[in-house]
């Protein structure tokens, strides 16, 4: 190749990773570290019968179509079988405020750190071919890098795909778990500080379509350790809620305590729905974090 040549296409490739989202570039990075260190995930389980008709979507093989079904109107049908079911991924991650938080300049947002976490999991689970979606109506599972972007673009802020009511007006998200598909797998991130009620509201949803998967918390370290001593005003970043006091430190033990508790009640949750559950802090890892996620699905598939 000529010097022209490879300056072209050094500069076509240039052009094109800068129109992609810079978190897109950031989880396709993460992603490519956890395939180098991980040997990837264990798919025994359920068989090859047949479960459901279901549209054909872009990414899908001609090969995958039933023109017989078909053939009884203008759309197009794939047969999917169970163990496709079972691979679909369904994402929710919440964009409430409190995930705007970070107690230092150094640390990234709880939010940034999720949607990372988020975004490079469904690079592993679209390069394995496997469908994943957002949670909800307006992002159902597809499989392909054409996906990929239109989670990035989501997450940028940049997608068609409409917000969710609570994105950054409530202090805290509601979980979704609208279209899940039966006996899929789900991963919801947040901190999980709210009400838990609309927690066990999903979990009990996708409990009752045997949607297993993984409950990850994600917090900043102030969150953890309560590092508040003296007169402190303590205001949540909606702005919804406020408290001031003279004497912070008097508060940790306590406040400690109630962290304990809301950490076993997740737990119990995940546990009762089959779920997992795990908290991560935003000073740790983004890799150790997504290799614990990815083989905490890789468990869910072994389960049939």
């Amino acid at each position: 190749m000529s010097d022209v040549a490879t300056a072209t296409l050094r500069a076509a490739a240039e052009r094109e990773a800068a129109a992609l989202p810079p978190l897109l570039l950031r989880a396709e990075h993460l992603a490519n570290t956890v395939l180098l260190g991980t040997h990837g995930r264990r798919r025994a389980g359920l068989g090859d019968e047949f479960w459901q008709y279901r549209p054909y979507q872009q990414g899908d093989s001609r090969r995958m179509i039933d023109w017989r079904r078909s053939a009884r109107g203008d759309q197009q049908f794939v047969r999917q079988r169970e163990w496709q079911i079972a691979q679909t991924a369904t994402l929710w991650v919440d964009v409430a405020a409190s995930m705007r938080f970070s107690s230092q300049g150094a640390l990234p947002q709880k939010g940034d750190r999720a949607q990372l976490l988020a975004l490079a999991l469904a690079a592993l689970l679209l390069r394995g071919g496997e469908p994943v979606g957002l949670a909800g109506v307006h992002l159902p599972p597809r499989r392909g890098r054409a996906q990929l972007l239109r989670l990035a673009q989501h997450f940028a802020g940049g997608s068609a795909v409409p917000a969710t009511a609570d994105a950054g007006l409530t202090d805290y998200g509601l979980p979704e778990a609208r279209a899940m598909l039966p006996r899929a797998n789900a991963v919801f991130v947040a901190d999980f500080l709210g009400d838990t009620a609309p927690l066990e509201a999903a979990l009990a949803k996708a409990a009752e379509r045997g949607v297993r998967g993984v409950l990850f918390q994600v917090l900043d370290p102030a969150e953890e350790a309560f590092p508040y001593q003296g007169r402190v005003t303590f205001e949540s970043v909606a702005g919804a809620l406020r408290h001031e006091t003279r004497q912070a430190g008097g508060l940790r033990d306590r406040y400690l305590q109630r962290l304990a508790e809301r950490k076993d009640h997740l737990s119990h949750l995940a546990r009762a729905a089959g779920w997992q559950y795990h908290c991560h802090h935003t000073d740790q890892p983004a890799q150790a974090a997504l290799i614990w996620i990815w083989q905490a699905l890789g468990a869910d598939q072994g389960r049939g």
